[in-house]
């Protein structure tokens, strides 16, 4: 976990965003049912930098309210997005949390300042390479990385309290639900690029019965 460095620019950069995602939790309270977010999620968006996951031409919108592209056709989420699916998932320190999309690192990251252990799987090699060298480089040594594809999972590391997936899927994997341990939460963008796409939570109980549940309308890149 990072340390806090108060009186710098990016911390003041950070606490403006911090102001404009509260205001957006605020804003769409009516569908997500939370208009005020959990202090260690915010805290842990504070932490971390997200000026080093963002390409060196995206420097001044680094902590704009707004998702950037990492090239490779994938983006950085947009920080209310990231801050609101990590309040969806309900962490607990103890939980093993497995990431889908670890894409530049960003989300990873956050995850985690929240729990003991995460597991993130990217498909595209270079971007996995890069995330892997930045994550460790900020000292964040509870992260497992995987490159493959995300929609199987990652069986020998099941099963998850929480899992996230960071791209849009035209229906719900059916293999991360089967590795969704009794009482966990996924969290998932669901519909097509050109449609509708909606974040949904689904939530398996201690029977194994799933319920869904669709949270906001959203825009993400495909699960590729």
């Amino acid at each position: 976990m990072l340390t806090p460095k108060e009186n710098t620019p990016q911390h003041s950069r950070a606490s403006l965003l911090l102001e404009k995602i509260s205001a957006d939790a605020r804003s769409t309270a009516n569908w997500t049912g939370r208009p005020v977010f959990d202090d260690v999620v915010m805290r842990a968006l504070e932490l971390v930098p997200r000026h080093a996951f963002v390409p060196d031409q995206d420097q001044a919108l680094a902590y704009a309210n707004r998702p950037l592209s990492i090239g490779h056709g994938q983006t950085i989420s947009q920080p209310y997005i990231v801050a609101l699916m990590t309040v969806l998932l309900e962490l607990e320190p103890g939980h093993r949390v497995l990431e889908v999309g670890t894409g530049c690192g960003y989300q990873t990251a956050i995850l985690a300042e929240l729990v003991d252990q995460v597991f993130t799987i990217e498909v595209v090699s270079e971007l996995a390479a890069k995330a892997k060298e930045k994550l460790n480089y900020l000292g964040y040594n509870t992260i497992d990385f995987q490159t493959g594809n995300g929609r199987e999972g990652w069986l020998e590391k099941a099963p998850f309290q929480a899992i996230l997936v960071t791209a849009a899927s035209g229906s719900i994997p059916l293999a991360l639900v089967d590795q969704l341990d009794l009482g966990g939460r996924m969290v998932i963008p669901i519909g097509s690029q050109e449609g509708t796409q909606n974040l949904v939570v689904l939530v398996k109980n201690k029977t194994g019965e799933i319920t869904k549940n669709e949270v906001l309308p959203v825009s993400f890149v495909p699960l590729v």
